[in-house]
């Protein structure tokens, strides 16, 4: 690792599944160094297909520059992989005795000050910390798989673990892009997963008594209530189930349900050699002609698409993602004077599968879009956009010119940049290039110009020169760079 590779802030990874590998991708594509450890022997390659899907899949939430991807390195020894880290992520199988002996290597040779999270769906931590060297070091953040992707961690703290550790674990976990869900108390199986084991305790239930296929249960859940759930949950769905009467309605109409016999909650099905096979061919009849991998990117581009609806929408998990846009813009800032040498770099993102058309590539309007989200990328580089919008000032489009140079298939990954043509307090001018991720082909170029407008009067306004200082400063630098062949060009014109 090199000297400057040190100077970044490192993260242990204790087992390389499914979990552990996503954790990997998680610290890793948000500027840490990863150093990992699991005695698999295919774990290398097991972490680098998971490294693979986050690389398509997480910087496409964002609309601000990502920090650059850190270095990670497998090592052979729990020492080797702990011994300077500032976080531990602890994600081995459920089994207690192995935790324990696992945890207890880890605090032999990590350092005092740092974190060790346990990726448990189901140990409390007083549980884990049981004959620990330092109980207080030890908690639960249980993350849910895509863990690259979904945001939600499960916090649980003993009484053992002092108010700074806990806090200064929320402040880790919010700088990665995640919302760490505080749990109140300890409780066997945290809290979400005590929901989940409901829904699928009466799902088994349903498959063994021929009410349901697996299959058909899916669909339920996905054509119904999960769409629901995804940008609602339970209770404020249900909420608007009571009407104008609200929740206090709903519940005095549907309460007595709950003494009726609807579900077998409280039974456990025999989980036989016979159900199990029922369940495993029917899950194969749905899904068996994908692979694994295939699997998980169509997961990955789909949670991908419903994420970033809900972040248009600054709503549910939606509000996580505007806000981490908003911590990394902090973090990442641009220079307020950009380099002269070469246009700024605004989006790094993959091609999703609903942006293609019948020709199998992405259509004229995703361009478009990616455009339109460049110049709210560049409009936040230069604290132009969020705060600025609220205070009721914006840049209005006046006018664009697009052309189309080449095509982008399914997944592929491009990124934009943007040139300022000229600036001033009423007027922005400049030329976004759209470029292929793997070899910098150049795929489409967008010159557009912008009036500065007072939202509410809708009349062209001047900046104050506080407000357009970095912009300004950007286009100052930009001078020096050689026009665009196309720049000013018109529909048909020739060179």
């Amino acid at each position: 690792m090199t000297d400057n590779a040190r100077s970044r802030k490192q993260a242990a990874i204790i087992g390389g599944g499914v979990i552990g590998g996503g954790w990997a991708a998680r610290f890793l594509l948000h500027g840490w160094d990863v150093i990992a450890f699991d005695p698999h022997p295919d774990a290398g390659e097991r972490i680098a297909e998971i490294l693979a899907n986050a690389r398509l899949s997480l910087p496409a939430l964002a609309d601000v520059p990502m920090p650059a991807e850190g270095e990670v390195t497998l090592v052979r020894t729990i020492a080797e992989a702990v011994s300077t880290a500032d976080w531990i992520q602890e994600s081995v199988p459920e089994d207690l005795a192995l935790k324990h002996a696992v945890l207890a290597e880890i605090q032999e040779h990590a350092p005092d000050a740092a974190i060790i999270g346990s990726s448990t769906s189901g140990f409390k931590p007083s549980e884990l910390q049981r004959g620990a060297k330092l109980p207080g070091q030890i908690l639960v953040a249980h993350p849910f798989n895509p863990v690259y992707l979904l945001p939600l961690v499960e916090l649980v703290a003993s009484p053992a673990c002092s108010a700074r550790t806990s806090g200064r674990a929320g402040d880790t976990l919010a700088s990665i892009g995640m919302h760490a869900l505080v749990v109140r108390n300890e409780i066997d199986a945290h809290l979400a997963d005590r929901l989940m084991e409901s829904v699928w305790r009466e799902a088994l239930w349903l498959v063994r008594d021929d009410v349901a296929t697996t299959a058909e249960i899916d669909n339920s859940i996905r054509y119904g209530f999960g769409l629901r759930w995804a940008q609602m949950g339970l209770f404020e769905t249900f909420r608007l189930a009571g009407g104008e009467e609200g929740m206090a309605h709903f519940m005095r109409q549907f309460g007595p349900a709950l003494h009726w016999p609807w579900s077998r909650l409280t039974d456990v099905p025999e989980l036989n050699e016979k159900l199990v096979q029922k369940i495993a061919e029917q899950s194969d009849a749905q899904s068996g002609q994908y692979s694994l991998r295939e699997l998980e990117r169509i997961r990955d581009r789909n949670l991908v698409g419903i994420l970033r609806t809900l972040k248009e929408r600054d709503w549910g998990a939606g509000t996580i993602l505007n806000a981490h846009d908003r911590n990394l813009q902090t973090r990442v800032r641009a220079p307020a004077v950009a380099d002269s040498s070469a246009p700024l770099r605004l989006l790094d993102l993959s091609v999703l599968p609903a942006w293609i058309d019948y020709n199998g590539h992405m259509t004229e309007y995703r361009y478009v879009q990616v455009f339109s989200d460049s110049c709210e990328a560049l409009l936040r580089r230069v604290g132009m956009h969020d705060d600025y919008v609220a205070a009721g000032n914006s840049w209005y489009t006046a006018e664009t010119h697009t052309q189309f140079f080449d095509e982008a298939g399914v997944d592929a990954p491009i990124y934009t940049t943007v040139q300022i043509l000229a600036a001033d307090s009423k007027r922005l001018h400049v030329f976004y290039r759209m470029h292929a991720g793997a070899d910098d082909r150049l795929l489409a170029t967008l010159e557009a110009m912008y009036l500065h407008v007072n939202i509410e009067s809708g009349r062209v306004v001047a900046a104050g020169a506080a407000a357009a200082e970095q912009l300004l400063s950007v286009a100052a630098a930009h001078a020096a760079l050689q026009k665009p062949e196309a720049a000013g060009r018109t529909v048909g014109q020739r060179t």
